[in-house]
């Protein structure tokens, strides 16, 4: 088998298995996660693809993406925060990887991502949320 078929069928496994992820943000979050996905090859690790979205007219230095693993009771299980791309232009949208060394997802977890802090380009400043708090509220409403 060549490499391009090996790559095409590594790309169909890929598309047939499907773990849900939640987006979660602040009502004043500089950046927006969008067409967040799981890949997954029946191997560990898994790795969440994003898009991030600037919405502010400002140049973005660098953001943080967190994400939250929560048992089927609701439990935070496991959490984990990773850089989101560097130099996120006003109003441009990028897309990013994030390998997800959070130990072992069941099928019953409730994986949750979002952005909870990021810095404009010029100033020390950053804009931060309490993420786990958002997302354990979502969770709450979540389960049955």
């Amino acid at each position: 088998m060549g490499f391009a078929a090996a790559f095409v069928g590594a790309w169909l496994l890929l598309a047939q298995l499907d773990i849900p992820i939640a987006v979660v943000q602040a009502a004043d979050a500089p950046v927006r996660l969008d067409r967040a996905k799981i890949l997954n090859t029946n191997e560990a690790p898994l790795v969440l693809l994003y898009a991030a979205t600037n919405l502010t007219g400002d140049e973005l230095d660098q953001f943080t993406v967190m994400v939250f693993v929560f048992d089927r009771e609701g439990r935070l299980k496991a959490r984990q925060v990773a850089p989101g791309r560097r130099t996120l232009a006003a109003g441009s949208t990028k897309y990013s990887a994030m390998v997800l060394d959070v130990g072992t997802i069941e099928p019953t977890d409730i994986l949750m991502a979002g952005v909870d802090q990021a810095q404009r380009v010029g100033t020390d400043q950053w804009w931060r949320a309490d993420l786990r708090s958002l997302a354990e509220d979502a969770v709450k409403r979540k389960k049955p």
